[in-house]
């Protein structure tokens, strides 16, 4: 028997094919795979072109059907268009598989790293949060793009650095700390001498994954430790943790494993103290488990689909995920203390309290 999973994001997809053992024996990787942007047929094309790719891969014939596949794509969380999706699929190579199966990007993650119920923390390009508990019960949290959400996202991030400058410059709202080594970055970037020359980036040649890959640059400027850059990215981590707190109320668990997706994790440091801050704020009650995947979320769509057909994909939670992070909430007196890690911190105050370092969890 032979599964298929497509982990799909806004710039780039990877599909893998396992065997019933649940090892991979074909993959292949292709560009993004979001049909709001490409449309359904865009969509549709890429996603049968990595299949071919990867069933070559495997030395699967391209007319022999997997047994089932899995698309957690990113922008696949409405079920009408979804159908269209796996219809055109279907269409396009009617010996795909037996099965096909489309679900949000979220889905595969959180059946990457927590199967049987837990949380999903999408930080890439954009964000978006998905709570799965016990019972099969879902709940979301963003996800509505650019323009209604992505908080915490790699463009939120690059979009409030240019913000911050422009805004300073203005005298509309002064920069607490500043700006003049976010600028450079910034210029560089975008090739731009003054603020004006960002205006085609931002509007007549917009283009969110370019927009977004500033963020890379901002990273490494707040591992330097410029103060700016570090403000924004803390102000990220409050954003990220305002996911987790509004799914962790659905919950009744006492302990929820959050799956953490998208490379502004790599960001971790620099996410932490913002992040921490938030989730002490807001009392959080529940222990969090922060882990990272160590293996494509395509693996969690071909669970998924593997499922769906009543077929018990062997998994290995050691081998898929890697824990970075406890949150154990303590109260004493009434009083909600937070311990990270073993050790009881106080007031965290903002990213004062950060460790910067250049090796990354």
């Amino acid at each position: 028997m032979f599964f298929g999973g497509v982990e799909g994001g806004a710039t780039h997809s990877n599909l893998v094919i396992c065997d019933e053992a649940g090892r991979v024996v074909g993959r292949a990787k292709g560009l993004g795979t979001n049909h709001w942007t490409l449309g359904i047929d865009g969509c549709a094309n890429r996603i049968i072109s990595m299949l071919h790719e990867a069933k070559e891969d495997a030395g699967i014939p391209k007319d022999q059907a997997l047994d089932s596949l899995g698309l957690t794509l990113s922008g696949c969380e409405q079920e009408s268009s979804n159908a269209e999706l796996v219809a055109r699929v279907k269409d396009l190579d009617p010996m795909c598989a037996k099965a096909v199966y489309a679900a949000s990007d979220t889905a595969g993650s959180l059946f990457t790293g927590a199967p049987d119920g837990g949380m999903v923390l999408i930080a890439g390009t954009g964000s978006n949060a998905l709570l799965r508990t016990s019972d099969g019960e879902q709940h979301n949290c963003g996800g509505w793009g650019h323009l209604l959400g992505d908080e915490g996202g790699a463009y939120w991030i690059a979009h409030k650095a240019v913000k911050s400058v422009i805004d300073d410059v203005d005298g509309l709202r002064i920069s607490p700390y500043p700006t003049h080594n976010v600028w450079e970055v910034i210029r560089e970037h975008f090739d731009a001498d003054t603020r004006a020359d960002l205006l085609p980036h931002a509007y007549k040649n917009f283009n969110k994954s370019q927009f977004a890959g500033l963020t890379v640059k901002l990273s490494a400027l707040a591992y330097k430790g410029d103060e700016l850059s570090r403000h924004i990215f803390a102000e990220a981590g409050g954003a990220l943790a305002a996911h987790v707190v509004a799914l962790a109320r659905r919950s009744t668990a006492k302990r929820l494993r959050v799956v953490c997706v998208g490379s502004v994790w790599n960001s971790w440091d620099v996410l932490k103290p913002g992040m921490l801050n938030e989730l002490n704020a807001k009392k959080v009650k529940c222990e969090l488990e922060l882990v990272r995947l160590k293996v494509s979320s395509a693996m969690g769509a071909a669970w998924l689909a593997a499922n769906k057909i009543n077929y018990d994909l062997p998994r290995d939670d050691e081998a898929f995920c890697q824990v970075f992070h406890k949150y154990r909430p303590d109260t004493v007196n009434g009083d909600a203390k937070v311990k990270h890690n073993g050790q009881v911190n106080g007031n965290l105050n903002g990213v004062e309290n950060c460790g910067i370092t250049l090796s990354l969890l």
